[in-house]
């Protein structure tokens, strides 16, 4: 989904908990970026570059060395690209996607457990949502496993969705 705020985000993540007796939250950045990576240590879970074939991005701004290829000009459907080794489908490129920590421009302070960092200590977490992965609109650079950048929570975007954490029984 795309063109959806954090708030939005957030709220429907609460809905969804509540109609399914199951509790569904957005991922903290840690674990967006360890399901990203897919258990690799490359830019991208597949490889040291990326192609079209495997992500959506302008395809005019490859990375590294890789050539040139299809600028899509828009969002894909989910899962007509190749998932990563966890099976999940469009963690590079496609849209960006909100994590539930506040924006930090670095690690000095971050939980080391893998939870969102929501603490407020940088000027800008009060109103900027860290996002992650990338987008069709965006040049492959931005769409590495390592990549951060950062939105106002209450503003929309069509190049920026979410997707939803669930705790397994």
């Amino acid at each position: 989904m795309d063109s959806v705020n954090w708030h939005e985000a957030v709220e429907f993540c609460a809905r969804l908990s509540k109609h399914t007796n199951h509790a569904y939250r957005l991922p903290s950045e840690a674990e967006w970026e360890y399901a990203c990576r897919a258990k690799t240590e490359t830019p991208f879970h597949f490889g040291a570059t990326i192609t079209p074939e495997y992500v959506n991005y302008d395809g005019n701004y490859p990375y590294a060395q890789a050539a040139k290829g299809e600028y899509r000009q828009k969002t894909t459907t989910v899962g007509s690209l190749p998932p990563n080794g966890l099976g999940l489908y469009d963690m590079h490129g496609n849209v960006w996607e909100w994590c539930e920590d506040d924006w930090h421009g670095n690690y000095e302070g971050a939980p080391t457990d893998g939870r969102a960092w929501t603490d407020g200590n940088d000027n800008h977490s009060q109103v900027h949502k860290l996002l992650r992965g990338g987008s069709w609109i965006y040049f492959a650079w931005y769409c590495r496993s390592a990549f951060r950048a950062f939105y106002e929570a209450r503003l929309q975007y069509y190049s920026v969705g979410f997707r939803v954490v669930g705790r397994l029984q």
